[in-house]
């Protein structure tokens, strides 16, 4: 049965109508079971958006209809797989400020951090992976007796479950490779951020992707991404999100039928600041790499840590860049601070905030709810944090800084490799070869050095240690979506021939 919609107010009263249902075989169903989802805005608390919450049997039909749809895409030329990317791309662009508008109502995210980072990164993999679609090439190599040559073949029925933080932009970088690839893929969207998937799904119709081919669901990840993890007929599942979840997905790809997992976590990120850093520079790239969508980012410079010659100087810059935040609703323009994504996480956050304070942390400001009827929460950060305090080794998941002092190269990285966690990692020195020798040394996927974050379609993103394995982006990230097939010849002798 066809879903309902529904209908929300965007920028300068922008309206914006969406089916409320799980796109499946390019159409909008009810859940089988009628179960759905409630979804909050953040700002205010009230409710937003119904929409409906996959469960198993729901799932099964998406895989049954990829399955099937993925008997002829596998056919298709990646010239063909390349322009329905591009197609996709174009469109994104077109509608990035209801992309905007959406991350704003759902995901608490200000308007232009989502349309001039978020949307725009997202096009941009897009292009990036469309451009790969036809360049998926193996490669020849000589033998004994022969020669043999590889054929790079998609992987079938793939899933990705992406996480509520950066919704379109982390889901364009699990689609875009694996349908350049080939495959064909379920996506789950996140419960709290599920709206951005239903205009998603209503694009990938309309760039002229056949049915089946991209299938985008909503639901309860202990169910609907569940059943993803269990399912015998999905061959590769992506996920980003916790440790606690990314260890279940591993459990049921195990006892399953060991599908191929991309696992990126949790981080708890260093910041290193030498005394020779620029240091309006390092302030800069500091303060914004915790409170860039209030700290709720993996790759969050969580941990600072400053060199003793100019920490004072550094504590006193900080707190003045963090205290100008301005919160209020994320689709005004004079806001630069917008709510936690839920209540529960602003819960949480705030719990650590206490931990840190039972520890015997000292608190250099915010620490308190900002009242509103939204998810509002002050910039914090402490100083004279030491390694064993929960606040350097949780990952906390909001606008939460632990600032350390350190006197010496080596005690700076083993600080910072100090950590179950090896996402991300920033450097801000004037010393090109000190720059060279701390990224060496710094147990990261990535490491960005006098900036923080930097993400690019054409690099790999991905952890080391807990926070997970396997990339995201660049040419890394589409050999996940690829099995290699190797094809060995033996040459057989020349026949006399006889004239």
């Amino acid at each position: 049965m066809a879903s309902s919609t529904v209908q929300l107010t965007g920028i300068a009263g922008q309206s914006v109508e969406l089916p409320t249902g799980l796109f499946i075989n390019n159409e909008f169903l009810e859940a089988q079971s009628k179960s759905t989802v409630k979804v909050l805005n953040p700002s205010t608390g009230k409710l937003l958006a119904v929409v409906a919450a996959a469960e198993k049997q729901d799932v099964d039909l998406a895989v049954g209809t990829a399955k099937v749809a993925f008997d002829t895409w596998k056919t298709v030329s990646g010239i063909e797989r390349r322009a329905l990317l591009f197609k996709l791309a174009e469109l994104i662009e077109r509608d990035s400020e209801i992309f905007a508008t959406i991350e704003a109502l759902d995901a608490g995210v200000l308007f232009n951090d989502s349309k001039f980072l978020h949307v725009a990164a997202a096009v941009e993999t897009l292009r990036y992976f469309a451009g790969w679609a036809d360049k998926c090439n193996g490669s020849s190599m000589p033998i004994s007796g022969g020669m043999a040559y590889t054929k790079k073949e998609p992987i079938g029925v793939c899933a990705a479950v992406v996480p509520w933080n950066s919704p379109l932009m982390i889901t364009c970088w699990k689609l875009a490779p694996c349908i350049a690839a080939g495959n064909v893929l379920i996506v789950k969207t996140a419960e709290l951020t599920p709206i951005y998937g239903l205009k998603l799904a209503q694009l990938v119709k309309e760039a002229g992707f056949p049915p089946g081919v991209i299938n985008i669901i909503t639901g309860l990840g202990a169910k609907a991404g569940q059943s993803l993890a269990e399912h015998m007929e999905v061959r590769k599942l992506a996920f980003t999100g916790s440790g606690p979840v990314g260890r279940g997905i591993m459990i049921a790809a195990a006892r399953s039928n060991i599908k191929k997992v991309t696992l990126e976590l949790g981080g708890k990120g260093p910041t290193l600041i030498f005394d020779d850093a620029e240091l309006e520079n390092a302030v800069f790239w500091a303060t914004l790499g915790i409170t860039a969508h209030n700290g709720q980012i993996c790759a969050a410079g969580s941990r600072i840590l400053v060199q003793s010659g100019i920490y004072d100087q550094f504590i006193e810059a900080f707190k003045k860049r963090s205290l100008d935040a301005v919160a209020g609703d994320p689709l005004l323009a004079n806001s630069t601070k917008g709510p936690l994504a839920s209540r529960v996480q602003r819960d949480k956050v705030l719990g650590h905030i206490q931990k840190g304070i039972q520890d015997g942390a000292e608190l250099l400001h915010g620490g308190k709810v900002i009242e509103s009827d939204g998810n509002y929460l002050e910039n914090t950060a402490f100083v004279n944090v030491t390694r064993d305090m929960s606040l350097m080794r949780d990952e906390i998941f909001g606008p939460v800084a632990a600032i350390a002092k350190f006197k010496t190269e080596d005690e700076a990285i083993s600080l910072a490799n100090d950590s179950e966690y090896g996402l991300s990692s920033a450097i801000f020195t004037s010393d090109i070869s000190r720059a060279y020798r701390v990224s060496d040394a710094l147990e990261t996927g990535q490491v960005t050095i006098n900036s923080w974050g930097n993400i690019n379609a054409n690099t790999p993103f991905g952890g080391k240690k807990q926070s997970g394995f396997g990339k995201d982006l660049g040419v890394e990230g589409l050999d996940e979506w690829l099995n290699v097939k190797t094809v060995k010849v033996n040459l057989l002798p020349a026949k006399e021939v006889k004239v």
